[in-house]
């Protein structure tokens, strides 16, 4: 039993420019990856670290509009067993841990756990204490985007937090 299949030109022409749609998508895309990525010469690797719209308390990321803005980077240690203490960051700070373990603990009793390799976006005027629960120390590297001469951290009581 044979079937007799009509040629149809108009359907043939969709499929065909479908397939040649999805072969200039595909290469566009390929070369584009394989290209320069982030703007930078094919041989330089960029490996994404930190890509959020939230902060590690939910909020959403916001940029700080401030009279005389500068950034920081500082690097921050913190020993086994040592706590940060309670604090607000009043601007952003985004962390990027080097070495150990963190634990943050966010007013209200919701912890976060946090080891080498991780990036961080730090909440914005939300009480917290980062502790070091390991056994070496906790290496941090933050970027502060705040205000000239104004501190980037500042200590609240212990019982505000509870």
């Amino acid at each position: 039993m044979t079937r007799n299949y009509k040629f149809r030109p108009a359907v043939a022409m969709k499929l065909c420019l479908s397939r040649v749609a999805l072969a200039v998508s595909l290469t566009i895309f390929a070369s584009a990856n394989a290209a320069e990525p982030e703007g930078y010469k094919a041989a330089v690797k960029v490996t994404p670290l930190l890509l959020t719209e939230t902060t590690e308390a939910g909020q959403p990321i916001v940029y700080p509009q401030v009279k005389d803005p500068e950034v920081r980077a500082v690097t921050v240690v913190i020993p086994p067993g040592v706590e940060t203490g309670w604090h607000v960051h009043p601007f952003p700070c985004y962390a990027y841990i080097l070495s150990g373990e963190l634990e943050v603990e966010f007013e209200g009793g919701v912890k976060k756990q946090f080891h080498a390799g991780q990036a961080i976006a730090e909440a914005v005027n939300v009480l917290h204490n980062g502790r070091n629960p390991g056994k070496e120390d906790a290496k941090l590297v933050m970027f502060v985007t705040g205000e000239k001469g104004l501190p980037f951290t500042i200590k609240k009581q212990a019982d505000a937090a509870k």
